[in-house]
């Protein structure tokens, strides 16, 4: 059995990362000198590194990439990216080329309320919980204001506030549901703050007006990652005929484009693949943005499966008029001041790249690099296939895996310019070089 540590978090950072490295690596002395080589040489950086979390021990590094020429409502941009997977940003900027003389990505934001609950048990008579709810309702919202009155400077707030019988699913459950606009800032803090103030106000006027036995119970206070009214929309619009794509014809290629789509909406099992595409694109700028990309996650398949079967996030369409219609519906929750935003370099720098955007403005992009990441992914699978691509993307991975020279990867990627990339196949390649 391995050792058992007591105050660990109150040891030094060298006191962990040794009694790490002496109990559980298989070689201490490599793990030691990993965690030193991932330390920022800079102790100003490294310091904003471990303070973002508890026990930091080093930094764990993802490339930091742009999708270039995209153009979207008419703006040009450079996307940041930050992803492990090879291919996605090689998809992205490719997507974003082929709809760069069709008139590019447009975008319209649907809404951007935001919502948080406080869960509560009553098993008494509905009225009298409606009525005591009434009643307080005014108190309150102003119990509030001392909370929200710097949101509202900014044109957000709290939007609504209201009681909810739930019941139906759940015996005795009622919730209190706030609607929120946090116009820039992420709004976790500020709607967390604002259900626990809620929640304490309630309580302590609901032991004056109820018996002791009655009174409703306040279970918990939180925000929710599922966003349904905080939705951005992208799109992409162009006849046939200028959609040629890997030697497929126009109306062929789109036909096929529709039908993928098409099945990707029936099917489950390949909604599931074709949406985490999608989410390939989402997720690397949400993490280079310094936003929670698994909030993002959360609320975005939730959003799926709104009507009990989980399907696309996306639609393909050939108008009457003999255009593809190609679009992605998705909810956003983002933000562009608080949080990392304000202490992570790399993200200041990709916010800066974005012309320091707005939330609204992210939430575009965003959804952009969502829609563009799709298109990539199914025009590849109706044409080449989904390995030629990948696998040329992932070329270098497998090098390295073998050990290559610099001099073994410049011969292979050369050799495999025209040949199919697969794990077997190279390392053959490279075992053949080496003889």
């Amino acid at each position: 059995m391995k050792e058992i540590i007591s105050g660990f978090s109150k040891k030094s950072k060298e006191e962990k990362a040794q009694w790490l490295a002496q109990t559980f690596a298989s070689d201490p002395e490599k793990a030691l000198a990993l965690f030193k080589t991932y330390t920022h040489p800079n102790p100003e950086i490294q310091e904003i590194h471990d303070e973002f979390i508890e026990n930091t021990l080093a930094n764990y590094y993802l490339p930091f990439a742009i999708a270039p020429n995209f153009l979207i409502d008419q703006k040009v941009y450079a996307i940041p990216m930050v992803i492990e997977e090879s291919s996605v940003v090689a998809a992205a900027s490719k997507a974003a080329k082929f709809w760069l003389d069709k008139g590019g990505f447009h975008t319209e934001i649907v809404g951007t309320e935001k919502v948080g609950h406080v869960h509560l048990n009553y098993f008494g008579e509905p009225k009298q919980l409606f009525a005591f709810f009434d009643a307080h309702r005014e108190a309150f919202m102003q119990g509030l204001k001392p909370l929200s009155a710097s949101m509202e400077k900014r044109g957000g707030g709290i939007k609504s506030l209201e009681l909810v019988d739930k019941t139906a699913a759940l015996d005795g459950y009622y919730h209190i549901a706030l609607t929120f606009e946090t116009k820039d800032a992420m709004g976790a803090n500020f709607i967390n703050s604002c259900l626990e103030q809620l929640a304490q106000d309630f309580r302590l006027k609901a032991q004056e007006a109820f018996k002791a036995d009655e009174a409703p119970e306040v279970v918990m206070s939180i925000l929710s990652n599922y966003v349904p009214n905080c939705v951005v929309r992208a799109w992409v619009r162009c006849p046939i005929e200028q959609l040629g794509y890997e030697g497929v014809e126009g109306a062929e290629f789109a036909a096929k484009f529709c039908r993928a789509v098409a099945i990707a909406q029936a099917e489950p099992y390949r909604a599931v693949t074709h949406n985490k595409g999608i989410m390939n694109g989402i997720d690397a700028v949400v993490i280079a943005s310094g936003n929670d990309f698994r909030a993002v996650e959360a609320g975005v398949h939730a959003y799926a499966s709104r009507d009990g079967q989980y399907r696309s996030l996306t639609k393909a369409e050939i108008t009457p008029d003999q255009e593809l219609h190609f679009e992605l519906e998705i909810p956003l929750a983002l933000g562009t001041v608080g949080g990392l935003t304000a202490l992570h370099p790399m993200v200041k720098l990709a916010l800066d790249l974005l012309d320091h955007p707005s939330a609204e403005d992210l939430m575009k992009i965003t959804a952009v690099a969502g829609l563009a990441q799709n298109f990539g992914a199914v025009s590849s699978l109706v044409t080449t296939g989904i390995q030629k691509g990948h696998m040329k993307m992932h070329l270098l991975n497998l090098l390295n895996a073998e050990g290559a020279s610099a001099s073994e990867k410049e011969t292979l990627t050369a050799h495999f310019k025209d040949k199919t990339v697969s794990s077997a196949a190279v390392k053959e390649a490279l075992s053949q070089l080496r003889q």
